[in-house]
């Protein structure tokens, strides 16, 4: 449906930023259950602890790809009906819940990864738009609660599916061991259930949501980019790549050292539980699969913790400031994820992964709020896409590199893998205080035009 926009952005109503937000809850339910389960997964069908970063690159290097991509065509999509954004996260949705399906059906390492490639393409062009839904629809006074509205469902989609396997097991007595090469029913029920929950929750905001139809300068800048064609939209791409704001350029390095901690958790953090706090030997050892329910179990508790701590970080972020609540928000993470390592009682996890959520709360919000007063309207989706490059390069480093380091200096331990991933935590939330400008309070068009003039500065 068309609704008038001058160009000016009305503030929305608690009910209207939860239903463009709901989603991500679908997205995040997507990704958090490879990410709880996919180490797993891979370990059960024979990979070697050193060889799990690898089976990551491909959808990473994809990604690298796919982003920008998707980013430049939302920018310049417009329907009557379906909007600019919306398309995109449609049909990111329902290729990606088809991938969930055929998940634990994987019966060799080639097809897990290949569909975990399939399943990161098509999630990434659902969730890219959404970064920029946010900038689309709602004044720069608002910006903070939408991001954290995103880290609200994130908390509330990441609890329920990392938690799956253990309810699947504990709640419906489904069995959590399997031979060597076979997915455990507990992990093939809770991915059935998680292309449900991705689609449902993604086709609620395409139809509950509005988008703003272009002005009617934007409608000739539409109809000029039309005709640049494909060479031109990689020529714009990589002019946006090279001419990036400085304040995205700040961000981007504080990025580039937060998520190698990230994946690196993911990675190893429930096979780590099994092994190292359980004892357990392998998928077909019952301590082992109990220790890998549990870890699951404790990384929806970091999602709890982001749900309920959403509420509460605009109000930090007000008072501090976005760069300083980002900078100790990171460094409380990173005291979580060092902690792991030092848990004889397996609940003392639950204690860990508190930090963790907290984190990761300001993690999937505060960048995006830091960023968005400084990019141009007109080039939101192709800037958010460019900025995930940032997320996506660090997964393809720790990928190519980390086999050597976790063979070699690592001895394959698990739990100093994680404590690195701590560490780095730590650089960035440093780098973050130091580099990171905060962004003055105002309208969106002054926060554009500071920026343009500090552009011209430098």
């Amino acid at each position: 449906m068309s609704i008038s926009f001058t160009g000016v952005k009305p503030r929305l109503s608690l009910a209207q930023i939860i239903n463009m937000s709901v989603g991500f809850f679908g997205i995040q339910f997507g990704w958090d259950l490879q990410r709880a389960n996919m180490g797993r997964i891979y370990e059960n069908l024979g990979a070697h602890p050193e060889e799990v970063p690898l089976l990551f690159l491909a959808a990473p290097l994809t990604g690298l790809i796919v982003q920008p991509i998707i980013g430049y065509l939302s920018d310049r999509t417009w329907h009557p009906r379906w909007g600019r954004r919306r398309p995109y996260f449609m049909i990111g949705a329902i290729l990606s819940s088809i991938a969930l399906v055929f998940m634990p059906h994987s019966s060799a390492l080639w097809m897990a990864a290949g569909l975990l490639w399939i399943l990161d393409t098509c999630g990434n062009i659902a969730m890219e738009p959404f970064r920029a839904f946010v900038t689309d629809k709602l004044p720069d006074s608002q910006v903070n609660r939408g991001f954290i509205m995103q880290s609200l469902m994130v908390g509330i989609g990441g609890s329920i599916a990392s938690a799956l396997p253990w309810i699947m097991r504990n709640v419906f007595a489904v069995s959590n061991t399997a031979e060597k090469g076979v997915i455990p029913e507990n992990v093939r029920w809770s991915f059935y259930l998680g292309a449900f929950f991705f689609l449902s929750a993604v086709l609620y905001t395409v139809f509950t949501t509005n988008e703003y139809p272009p002005t009617e300068e934007e409608k000739k800048d539409l109809e000029k980019e039309s005709k640049k064609g494909f060479a031109g939209g990689v020529k714009e791409i990589f002019s946006a790549l090279f001419n990036m704001p400085s304040q995205m350029k700040r961000v981007a390095v504080v990025q580039f050292f937060t998520w190698p901690a990230l994946f690196l958790m993911w990675f190893y953090y429930t096979t780590a539980v099994a092994v190292n706090v359980f004892h357990g030997v392998d998928n077909n050892d019952p301590v082992y699969a109990k220790g890998a329910d549990f870890a699951g179990l404790t990384l929806a508790f970091y999602n709890v913790v982001t749900f309920a701590f959403a509420f509460v970080l605009p109000f930090i972020a007000d008072k501090l400031g976005r760069k300083l609540t980002h900078s100790l928000c990171l460094l409380v993470g990173a005291l979580g994820l060092i902690s792991v390592s030092w848990v004889e009682d397996k609940n003392l996890l639950f204690v860990s992964m508190a930090g963790v959520g907290i984190a990761w709360t300001s993690i999937l919000s505060m960048p995006y709020a830091m960023l968005s007063g400084s990019l141009p309207r007109n080039k939101v989706g192709i800037y958010m896409g460019i900025f995930n490059f940032f997320i996506v390069l660090p997964e393809i480093i720790a990928s190519l590199g980390f086999k050597g380091i976790m063979k070699n200096v690592l001895h394959n331990d698990r739990m100093l893998a994680i404590q690195v991933g701590g560490v780095l935590l730590i650089f960035a939330a440093i780098l973050c205080y130091l580099l990171v400008k905060e962004t003055p309070k105002g309208s969106e068009e002054e926060t554009i035009k500071l920026e343009m003039e500090e552009q011209r500065s430098v």
